[in-house]
């Protein structure tokens, strides 16, 4: 905004002292002192603006999901699931390079039988842990699975509905910054009954060890 006119004997008077202030002004902002603020900006610069390597970078051992749907063998999908087309169908994802599962389920005669496999990407090893963690305390009733991943857990569990019984069994591995997630379920129409523990939770191993070791090879390629 605009200053209003001073008048002249007003103006006259404090000409000396705007006179004396820019000359004060100006030796403040000399090179000496323009030299003193910026060592003294440097001084106060956080480190993180340092020109120094950071020593917190992460590094993703997977940066992209592998195709679910060829992380099982053929013939693992046709001992699994019976009458199920081994290509399988891969299940419609938001992001594909974080999250990617295929499916293969059918039923022959009165025996049904459901497969899932899944890859899940996240950013460090720190966050595929947290949510190992998370999932296997969800899930509990299992227990540890030697040799799988980094770290792998199974549980199996038996619903009864209309009293029809079907037996669940998941597996969850990590391995670095991914999980491997696979499902593995059935049920007996004619019986009503659910197939056995032990049947469920070994080939739902199965998968989830031809789905890591499928992983891993991809990361090679």
């Amino acid at each position: 905004m605009r200053s209003l006119p001073l008048p002249l004997a007003l103006t006259a008077r404090l000409t000396p002292v705007i006179v004396l202030a820019c000359a004060g002004w100006a030796l403040s902002s000399g090179p000496l002192e323009a030299e003193k603020d910026t060592a003294a900006k440097d001084t106060r610069l956080p480190r993180s603006e340092s020109s120094a390597p950071s020593s917190t970078a992460v590094t993703k051992t997977y940066g992209a999901a592998p195709a679910p749907c060829a992380s099982v063998a053929a013939k693992t999908v046709a001992s699994l699931v019976p009458a199920a087309k081994t290509a399988g169908r891969e299940i419609p994802s938001t992001d594909t390079s974080l999250r990617r599962t295929c499916s293969w389920n059918a039923l022959k005669g009165y025996e049904y039988r459901w497969l899932d496999v899944s890859f899940e990407l996240t950013e460090s090893d720190e966050s595929a842990a947290t949510s190992y963690k998370e999932r296997t305390t969800e899930k509990s009733g299992g227990g540890a699975v030697p040799g799988l991943g980094d770290e792998g857990y199974s549980v199996v569990n038996l619903t009864t509905e209309d009293k029809q019984q079907t037996r669940e069994g998941t597996v969850i591995a990590r391995v670095s910054n991914a999980l491997v997630v696979v499902t593995y379920n059935g049920s007996d129409f004619e019986s009503k009954k659910a197939p056995s523990t032990d049947e469920i939770n070994k080939g739902a191993i199965r998968a989830a060890k031809e789905a890591v070791a499928s992983l891993r090879a991809a990361a090679l390629n």
